[in-house]
């Protein structure tokens, strides 16, 4: 008789665990719980990984990259204003933004401290001015009461103003307030706490002019904002590259500086959540392949005669191998087919109860990488825990087999 090749081998297995529906279902269990643990857990991971790039996102500047004209140098162990300083304004703000890619939002702005006055009692002698202009989202600060600027106002000179909640105390929307001596007119009121408890005014950047003057120069600073965390880098390559194309040699003129190294902090902070909850599941699929490994043992004792006939009738070491090895990775695979809609089941299912619990936007990501992750985790098992079976079937003697009672 012919020897079996391996396909009839795999089909030989196959039959087998098919003879066989309870023991196939018990020993899947295990890779069942296990793989449904790992992508529970990784869908969870990458939900909480989005969850938290947003917050970070929407309440930090990690992903923001700051431009700030050097306005003095050592001269004689003097420090003096430099004659060849960057005078940034709305104008060369625009043209160092347009057509710079990644740029999701920008803001430009200057600060300083002028009088205040008004006919409210109570209202303090002095604030902190913040004139600004910005691009996109920069703008949508949160108010309390009132509105924001539009873009094109803040690169005008319109006698508005947004004052902190501290100023609120005495003045509100629609009221004037003389800073330097110029009126303006209160449009916003930020929301509690926006600044602390001290009293500001922004106006628009155009109107700088009711600044008073002072013996230091103000310094602008040019905050610009990547769309995401991983765009920040790019951006400010790019940004980089667009200097050096209008100033040249710039880096003693500008300076440019990012969060690199808390970004860093931050992705690998994510990462290494995911690994490790990925880890502790994993341990639940290793038991599930001691599973295997136990049934296909005790498989191989009870079918020792059968072995040995196979053997006789002129099976070879491979093709006994190639049976055991091919029940171990369809119990595997089903197992893990099972546990992957059990763990996306599940996942978005607690997703769903924290959102209904919190206000939290949670949700569970879906990634083919972490489906592709379970499933081959789940097949090694079954390849690593069904080998020593399968070597243990394919190394029996076919006469001592078949006198196996």
């Amino acid at each position: 008789m012919p020897p079996l090749g391996p396909n009839a081998s795999i089909q030989v297995g196959l039959a087998t665990l098919a003879a066989n529906p309870l023991r196939t279902a018990l020993s899947t269990l295990g890779i069942v719980m296990g793989s449904a643990s790992l992508v529970a857990v990784l869908a969870l991971g990458d939900g909480v990984e989005q969850y938290a790039r947003a917050q970070i996102e929407g309440t930090t500047d990690l992903q923001a990259i700051q431009i700030t004209p050097v306005f003095y140098q050592q001269v004689n162990a003097e420090r003096m204003v430099r004659a060849d300083t960057i005078h940034l304004d709305v104008a060369e703000a625009t043209s160092l933004l347009d057509g710079v890619p990644g740029v999701a939002s920008a803001i430009l702005t200057v600060s300083g401290a002028a009088p205040l006055a008004g006919t409210r009692p109570g209202l303090p002698s002095a604030a902190e001015v913040i004139a600004a202009w910005f691009r996109g989202e920069a703008g949508a600060v949160e108010l309390g009461a009132g509105r924001r600027f539009t873009e094109e106002e803040s690169a005008g000179n319109a006698p508005i103003a947004i004052i902190s909640d501290t100023l609120a105390r005495v003045l509100s929307v629609g009221d004037t307030l003389l800073l330097n001596g110029h009126p303006l007119t209160v449009v916003g009121v930020l929301a509690r706490r926006a600044m602390g408890e001290r009293p500001m005014v922004a106006i628009p950047f155009g109107a700088l002019g009711v600044l008073p003057g002072g013996f230091a120069p103000r310094v602008p600073s040019l905050n610009v904002s990547a769309g995401s965390l991983e765009g920040a880098e790019p951006l400010r390559h790019a940004l980089e590259t667009r200097l050096t194309e209008r100033y040249g040699s710039w880096k003693e003129r500008i300076r440019v500086n990012s969060n690199r190294g808390r970004l860093e902090q931050a992705s690998q902070g994510m990462l290494v959540f995911k690994l490790v909850m990925g880890a502790i599941t994993g341990i639940s699929l290793l038991v599930g392949g001691v599973g295997i490994m136990n049934v296909l043992l005790a498989a191989v004792a009870e079918r020792t005669r059968e072995i040995g006939i196979r053997k006789a009738a002129g099976a070879r070491r491979r093709d006994i191998l190639t049976q055991f090895l091919a029940e171990s990775v369809a119990i595997a695979m089903a197992g893990s087919f099972i546990g992957i809609a059990i763990g996306l089941g599940g996942a978005f299912g607690i997703t769903a109860i924290i959102r209904a619990q919190s206000e939290a936007e949670l949700y569970a990501g879906f990634a083919w990488s972490s489906i592709a992750i379970s499933a081959l985790a789940a097949i090694a098992v079954g390849l690593i825990f069904g080998s020593y079976p399968a070597l243990r079937a394919a190394r029996l003697s076919p006469i001592e087999a078949i006198r196996h009672e």
